[in-house]
């Protein structure tokens, strides 16, 4: 009898943890393996013969944790975490997954991290969540569902041993109703992570002394909350992330609360270096138009833009082979920044149509061959 991911089973002749992985219509090179506490390397699979009392935990990733961007190629204004440079300051978090959703953060969004979460592994050889994010995406991996440090640092040792590379969002959680992170043993866990090497980007309550312990501890980065974890409210946290930004050098990234793009702005306009985010994207009427949303509105109002003019709304002689983005692409630019929007693309001397574009939020529109006509 040994234990598997938590349930009892009975081998009826001795197998190595490979045949055991084959028999059970897993894929060995998709998952990673802990055998009686210790994690089991890859080589070993084959010649390591499960036995009578064995606890196994068999684990691989689940959602929830491109190409070159033309448009973001500044070398001037790079994301810089553990050596590695990053120019997209849009990180898609855990939480809502789906494929749709990681495509469109990808491609609208210009998505260079993705994080996901390690979870026991489903029987039956399901499809491989990484064989759908290209291999140019940095992983990182989160330490969700750790209620310590050592639990904390056991993941991120598993999610390694998956060949995610070295990055690693510390999460250590042991509140199950406001999912508020711990950051004593926050600092812990990134203090151990930090000397084996791995790019730590700690999950924190704002806390200026948690903080600067976090920086000590080896940190890459420092990531707090801006308000509980999937609720949509925004940088409640406001003051006191501003105090981390004035006081820490590292980049500050700010994480969790994140309901539209233009909080999204108002933590760039903070100072941030960077924001991640899951539910306002996942959640959205329409995924590819919220993504892409999310980075215009970074991209703009990190450059210093005092306007946006955003189209074309509706069709236009001037575009004949693209078709119109519609209000409802107005609507979500208008809540993705705190400048004023204006509409262009065949927009007129109409009062209903100046109405539609007003509702959506712009402070107005741009005419052009409207004027022409007259």
């Amino acid at each position: 009898m040994i234990t598997v991911n938590g349930v009892k089973r009975t081998l009826e002749q001795p197998l190595s943890v490979t045949e055991y992985l084959e028999k059970n219509q897993y894929v060995p090179v998709q998952v990673a393996i802990e055998l009686n506490d210790q994690i089991l390397a890859r080589e070993l699979y084959g010649s390591t013969i499960l036995k009578e009392g064995d606890v196994m935990e068999i684990v691989s990733f689940m959602g929830g944790g491109s190409g070159k961007n033309e448009e973001m190629d500044r070398t001037e204004d790079k994301l810089i975490l553990g050596g590695h440079e990053f120019t997209s300051r849009f990180i898609l978090g855990s939480g809502k997954f789906s494929l749709d959703l990681v495509k469109a953060c990808i491609e609208k969004a210009g998505t260079q991290i993705i994080t996901l979460a390690l979870r026991r592994a489903n029987q039956g050889g399901l499809a491989n969540i990484l064989d759908y994010i290209p291999k140019n995406i940095t992983l990182l991996p989160n330490t969700s569902g750790a209620r310590n440090a050592e639990e904390a640092v056991r993941i991120a040792r598993l999610s390694r041993e998956l060949g995610c590379g070295d990055f690693v969002k510390i999460e250590v959680i042991h509140d199950s109703k406001y999912l508020l992170p711990d950051n004593y043993e926050t600092i812990k866990a990134t203090e151990i992570l930090a000397k084996e090497g791995f790019v730590v980007m700690p999950y924190m309550y704002p806390d200026l002394n948690a903080a600067r312990d976090l920086v000590n501890a080896g940190a890459a980065c420092v990531m707090p909350l801006g308000s509980p974890i999937g609720s949509n409210k925004g940088i409640c946290t406001k003051e006191f992330i501003q105090i981390l930004i004035d006081e820490i050098d590292l980049p500050i990234i700010v994480d969790a609360g994140i309901g539209r793009p233009s909080q999204a702005c108002e933590a760039m306009e903070m100072g941030a270096a960077a924001v991640m985010a899951n539910t306002a994207i996942a959640t959205a009427g329409d995924v590819q138009v919220m993504a892409e949303a999310f980075k215009k509105a970074i991209e703009a109002q990190k450059l210093g833009a005092t306007y946006i003019s955003a189209g074309h709304i509706f069709a236009t002689d001037c575009k004949k082979d693209l078709p119109p983005r519609g209000l409802e692409f107005l609507k979500e630019v208008c809540n993705s920044v705190t400048i004023p929007v204006y509409a262009i693309g065949e927009i007129k001397l109409s009062d209903v149509q100046m109405d539609e574009i007003i509702k959506c939020g712009a402070k107005g529109g741009c005419i052009m061959s409207g004027m022409m006509s007259l």
